[in-house]
């Protein structure tokens, strides 16, 4: 008995024609095996018909998909069941003009954006490289292209010969054109006002008291190379606050978050964002936090996870991708959410989270408060050791004891704790020179 249907397996009692769409959805996805004859817990219950139903179902999909399958007569406890093998298809299958799709557990019909995507990939092309009609490179921003040259020839990733040629060549040697036409990609990068052919090509920065008390914000618009370069100039002039000290004569400002970080954040954004789904990219900032998000999802078997630790760069929009890289924007080693992470370790801060809400990757930088902690059902002793961790850097057992005014096995066991929730990290070997950090 199956324990459960999942993304391959799904039970039906008996059949019905209309479950061709369900083979539609496993043809279109990862494939899998739809039974018939079995209950929603897997249990054999036995089906009618079942030899004639052996001959009829294989003819049925062919005359209606177009595919093969292969349907085989199983027998358990006495009873008759259906097993019906469908392969993925590297074409995209529909049934009577529709498109289904298995995701999870459940078949969806894809409509609209969703559908655009689908096809695309089973294409092997990626929605920023569609080619578009009517816009030619002189309907482009050549501020922007200016932008581009400078920032590329101190990247040292586009030859100087060619950055000295036309906008269209440079459109050519950075694969933004096919067959005449310009990519998507260029439109966004380089048209003046990308949103009048891309829905929501522009950013929203907003400063928040509490999540329902919006107090001031902002919108980015224009091309992405100039939306990069403002949104990261407003975040540092109005948005993120600053911390001044003085080295000497010299005025030093700190902002609660490390620079690098944020630009990493809101580069991810951009290059990653799912732009057929017509949301802008949202910066929320608030007193002790601030959140990237993006529309969007990661790569098929990726996980969360996967962005903790050194993985291969798939960006959503390969051909965007490509520029922000030539520019020296980002790197094309999928290093950027590593970069977050150390960075804010270096700054004596917990690393970002990554997830997902409403359909969309957040990124989170945020820092540890006493309120924050208790919300988290934390003890006294364990706020204090992690807020002097955050205040300076590091922490030993000795310091622990003197802290908390504990014994060694004590502090040892609030270490210990603070580890296995992923609060610390131990650095060194165990002993008297480990120290526990962010």
């Amino acid at each position: 008995m199956e324990l459960q249907e999942s993304q391959n397996i799904e039970w039906k009692e008996s059949w019905r024609d209309e479950y061709i769409k369900w083979i539609c959805g496993f043809a279109n996805a990862q494939g899998g095996v739809l039974y018939i004859g079995k209950n929603d817990q897997g249990q054999v219950v036995g089906l009618e018909n079942s030899r004639k139903l052996l001959e009829e179902i294989p003819n049925k999909v062919r005359d209606l998909l177009g595919i093969l399958v292969d349907v085989n007569l199983r027998s358990e406890t006495g009873l008759d069941f259906l097993e019906i093998i469908i392969e993925p298809y590297p074409y995209p299958v529909n049934y009577k003009g529709q498109y289904h799709y298995r995701s999870g557990s459940t078949k969806q019909e894809l409509k609209g954006a969703a559908l655009d995507k689908f096809l695309l990939q089973k294409q092997g092309k990626r929605w920023d490289s569609v080619p578009i009609p009517n816009v030619s490179a002189e309907d482009l921003r050549n501020e922007a292209f200016e932008l581009f040259r400078r920032r590329a020839s101190r990247s040292n990733r586009v030859d100087e010969d060619v950055l000295r040629e036309s906008n269209s060549s440079l459109l050519e040697n950075l694969h933004l054109l096919e067959g005449g036409y310009l990519k998507r990609a260029a439109i966004l990068l380089f048209h003046p006002v990308p949103e009048k052919l891309v829905t929501g090509s522009y950013i929203k920065i907003g400063y928040f008291e509490s999540d329902d008390d919006l107090r001031y914000q902002d919108e980015v618009h224009g091309t992405l190379l100039e939306q990069i370069e403002t949104t990261l100039d407003l975040l540092r002039t109005k948005y993120l606050k600053a911390h001044i000290r003085y080295e000497g004569v010299n005025r030093v400002e700190e902002y609660l978050f490390p620079e690098a970080a944020i630009r990493e954040a809101v580069l991810n954004a951009i290059a990653h964002k799912d732009y057929s789904g017509g949301v802008p990219v949202q910066i929320s900032v608030y007193e002790n936090r601030i959140l990237f998000w993006n529309e969007g999802q990661l790569p098929d078997h990726w996980t969360v996870e996967h962005l903790t630790r050194k993985h291969p760069s798939k960006p959503f929009n390969p051909e965007i991708a490509n520029t922000l890289f030539r520019a020296g924007y980002i790197e094309s080693w999928g290093r950027g959410t590593i970069k977050m992470i150390n960075e804010c370790r270096k700054h004596h801060l917990p690393a970002p989270r990554y997830y997902f809400d409403l359909s969309g990757f957040v990124v989170e930088f945020f820092i540890y408060t006493e309120s924050y902690l208790k919300e988290r059902g934390l003890r006294e002793e364990l706020i204090k050791i992690i807020l002097y961790v955050q205040a300076q850097g590091h922490i030993n057992n000795s310091t622990v004891q003197q802290l908390c005014k504990v014994s060694k096995a004590t502090a040892t066991r609030y270490l210990s704790e603070l580890e296995k929730e992923k609060y610390l990290y131990k650095k060194g070997v165990t002993g008297a020179g480990t120290e526990y950090t962010l």
